[in-house]
């Protein structure tokens, strides 16, 4: 028990960690690592019910899904684009993220490589079978090997947007129209498509 309380001692850091690419945005008080899983598996499973899918799988899969971030950098799209210049942050942000093959495959891996070591860390003295069941839970979400892993890793991104839009209509920092843009393109969930359209008739 002593090593299951440590696990929820440490995860429970995410409760005070600040999405970093809401800071980027200038975003105060924005919502935390943990206040993002949280919105992730209520939608997921309102959604997910809906799909008809394996409910059990899809709150762990949210659940899991950034625990990483307990040791590992929040790492956002624009990475690593961002100018060292605080003051033209704010002006990158207005264009969406293009990167070349050979630039991006070298983020991927090391974006890879450090949540791999982050979630490896922080299960580690966990008993067995629950070390197995949250690496394998993680892993399909990264992978995306299940038709849950699939739909909860297009939720994520739904859920950002939904955010994204919310902080547009509270502080008007979020380049929305650029935001729908980029959801359209990488959403193709039928569920989650209507729940896109239900976003932009309630914002918009």
């Amino acid at each position: 028990m002593k090593n299951i309380l440590n696990f929820l001692v440490e995860t429970g850091k995410l409760k005070g960690k600040a999405r970093r690419g809401w800071m980027l945005h200038g975003i105060k008080n924005s919502e935390t690592t943990a206040e993002h899983i949280f919105y992730l598996a209520i939608l997921s499973w309102l959604v997910g019910k809906q799909k008809r899918l394996n409910i059990e799988r899809v709150l762990k899969l949210a659940l899991v899904h950034d625990l990483c971030e307990v040791y590992a950098p929040d790492i956002t799209p624009y990475d690593p684009l961002l100018p060292k210049d605080k003051k033209k942050i704010a002006e990158a942000l207005k264009k969406w993220p293009k990167f070349t093959n050979a630039l991006r495959i070298k983020k991927d891996k090391m974006k890879n490589h450090s949540e791999t070591k982050a979630i490896n860390k922080l299960v580690s003295k966990l008993p067995g079978s629950l070390r197995s069941e949250i690496k394998s839970i993680w892993l399909d979400f990264c992978k995306g090997l299940s038709k849950e892993a699939r739909f909860v890793r297009q939720a994520d991104k739904a859920v950002n947007f939904l955010q994204g839009i919310e902080y547009w209509k509270k502080y008007g920092k979020i380049q929305h129209k650029l935001w729908n843009r980029w959801i359209k393109e990488i959403i193709d969930d039928p569920a989650l498509i209507d729940l896109i359209k239900a976003i932009e008739k309630k914002f918009y």
